[in-house]
């Protein structure tokens, strides 16, 4: 069964909400993570630390390069995500609209790259 990534696109808004403001949508969020689960779709989610805390490696020239933070200059991040297995594209898309509600932001869709060992 195909897996997808649902990414949350956060922005700076979302760090701007009180603890009364955040606490509905951790509780829809959790609601809708049981449902993954119930369901038999849940492979594993997480929410992330802000931009600012990244470190981003660069060891392609041999030499590895550490460097503070993205450097995608952007007002849209990934803040968390949800990687799912679902029969199809259209399950996930229905998902990701529900996801969207609970955790009051966008959602992208991605199928993960077909594992040729799924095929045998």
């Amino acid at each position: 069964m195909p897996k997808y990534l649902l990414s949350v696109v956060d922005d700076e808004s979302s760090r701007k909400r009180t603890a009364d403001q955040a606490q509905p949508i951790f509780e829809a969020v959790d609601a809708f993570n049981e449902k993954l689960r119930q369901e038999g779709s849940w492979v594993f989610a997480g929410g992330l630390a802000e931009p600012a805390t990244a470190t981003t490696v660069d060891a392609r020239g041999g030499e590895v390069v550490l460097a503070d933070g993205p450097f995608v200059e952007t007002k849209e991040y990934l803040g968390g995500f949800w990687v799912i297995q679902v029969p199809d594209l259209d399950v996930a898309l229905k998902l990701a609209a529900q996801a969207s509600r609970a955790c009051d932001g966008k959602v992208e869709v991605r199928p993960f790259e077909a594992d040729p060992q799924d095929a045998e």
